[in-house]
């Protein structure tokens, strides 16, 4: 490149090279379709909430306990088998001969192990009304919420399978197939939802979780398919033997994944005996403790994509042995998931009535009563929102070194050592209500992120 001036053609000097720089650009590369296919995937439970809506306060309550058990036990799924992207990944860095077939071994053992915890799962969730009986929850909600998920239940074995496929192929720094599938899904998502729901069949809540199920199986035959027909996939044969039961890395995947799952129904644990507790409250409550969390949750795709992005970038790194690659990965996602997270509580401050709008019918039955309730726990969700960012980040950056043990105790400690004890102290003992138990989520969170950060500190710079 030249500058012209007037007497000579001056050669700029070459812009000196920057690592943090490029891992900057490979991070937000990766991580950009990573939090769409999760903004995606998680439209298709904030789009049922949406359709919930507009059926009531009451189907927003049921919906709201039953795909809160839903995905205690699918989010527990889903970290059991996330142990396939940092093997995948670490497979991959390590740039060898024969490593295809580690991938192919390790994608066929988790989509195994996706088919086995599907299999033992379901059977819990057709009970969904026997199990929550006992809990205190108003009758009229319960039987609406066994009967949505006694559907919603059939979305667990292609879910899964869905997510060990896209798991892989974000190691493999190919996201671009479960992306495109995961946009096409959620149109797909609201229509079919609406159309059983509200058209012809006129099916109510249950038409909402028939929607759901239709796509989530029509989203995996299409990335079957196209992973079928990728040429640089293809090389991997991710489906070849696959009724081969390997047992060594179905092994791997489980020692890896366990203290995985652990702390994801750890996490999920937490948001659901919340939930429970706020029913003992009444239906507005409960009704506005739904839209808040779907506003939070929604957030979090962006952070969780990021983390997911740090599981394959510091394992690429861990795999090729490029230790300060590997601390930069890490530092630069946290710094990402932060920032991110800050722009979101402000956000929340600064326009509530606006985000609970986007999930709750100001015309439908009851949400007059719903909007106060909200925007005071919005208050909340805010102040943890950078919080929960960050440990997801930090989570992922040590889920790419295979440390997931510690991260476990960690999780176990702040969710139930501190944040249920306080929420629940502050609820029924200081008379907080469900502001209280939205405060114990503050307390929890903030813990486990200062925790979790300072341990990828201390195990970053040993490598």
């Amino acid at each position: 490149m030249t500058r012209s001036t007037g007497f000579a053609e001056t050669a700029l000097p070459p812009r000196p090279a920057s690592p943090w720089r490029d891992e900057m650009r490979a991070t937000l590369r990766l991580s950009a379709p990573l939090v769409l296919i999760n903004l995606a995937q998680h439209g298709l439970v904030a789009s049922n909430a949406i359709l919930l809506g507009r059926l009531g306060a009451e189907p927003v309550a049921a919906g709201a306990l039953a795909t809160s058990l839903y995905l205690l036990l699918f989010i527990g799924g889903i970290g059991l088998t996330s142990a396939v992207a940092p093997l995948v990944a670490e497979a991959a860095g390590r740039g060898r001969a024969g490593d295809e077939g580690a991938v192919r071994r390790t994608v066929r053992a988790g989509l195994w192990l996706g088919g086995l915890l599907g299999t033992v799962l379901m059977p819990l969730l057709w009970h969904t009304e026997a199990l929550l009986a006992p809990l205190g929850q108003d009758p009229a909600v319960l039987r609406e919420a066994g009967a949505y998920i006694r559907v919603l239940q059939w979305w667990m074995l292609p879910a899964l399978a869905f997510m060990v496929l896209k798991g892989a192929l974000a190691a493999l720094q190919r996201p671009g197939p479960p992306l495109a599938v995961s946009l096409a899904a959620l149109p797909l998502n609201i229509g079919l939802g609406a159309f059983f729901a509200f058209g012809p069949p006129d099916l109510g809540i249950v038409g909402v979780a028939l929607g759901t199920v239709i796509t989530e199986l029509l989203a995996l035959a299409a990335l079957i398919l196209v992973i079928g027909r990728d040429p640089v996939l293809q090389s991997h044969r991710m489906f070849g033997r696959l009724w081969r039961f390997d047992s060594e890395k179905l092994g791997r995947i489980v020692r890896v994944g366990a203290p995985m799952g652990v702390a994801s129904v750890a996490e999920a644990g937490l948001f659901e005996a919340a939930t429970i507790a706020m029913g003992t409250f009444g239906t507005v409550p409960l009704a506005a403790h739904a839209v808040t969390l779907q506003i939070a949750a929604t957030c979090f795709m962006v952070p969780n994509g990021i983390g997911q992005a740090a599981t394959v970038r510091v394992g690429r790194a861990l795999g090729a042995g490029d230790d300060a690659g590997l601390r930069r990965a890490g530092a630069v996602a946290i710094g990402l998931g932060l920032a991110f997270m800050l722009a979101c509580a402000v956000l929340q401050l600064a326009a509530p009535r606006m985000l609970i709008g986007l999930f709750l019918d100001a015309e439908a039955p009851g949400a007059a009563a719903v909007m106060p309730v909200a925007v005071g726990f919005l208050a909340f969700s805010a102040l943890f929102a950078v919080s929960d960012g960050v440990q997801s980040v930090a989570l992922g950056a040590l889920r790419g070194l295979q440390d997931t043990t510690v991260p476990m105790v960690i999780a176990l400690t702040g969710y139930w050592g501190i944040g249920v004890p306080l929420g629940a102290t502050l609820a029924w003992g200081a008379g907080w209500g469900g502001q209280g138990i939205w405060a114990g989520f503050c307390a929890g969170l903030l813990a486990v992120s200062i925790l979790l950060v300072t341990r990828w500190v201390r195990l970053s710079a040993r490598v």
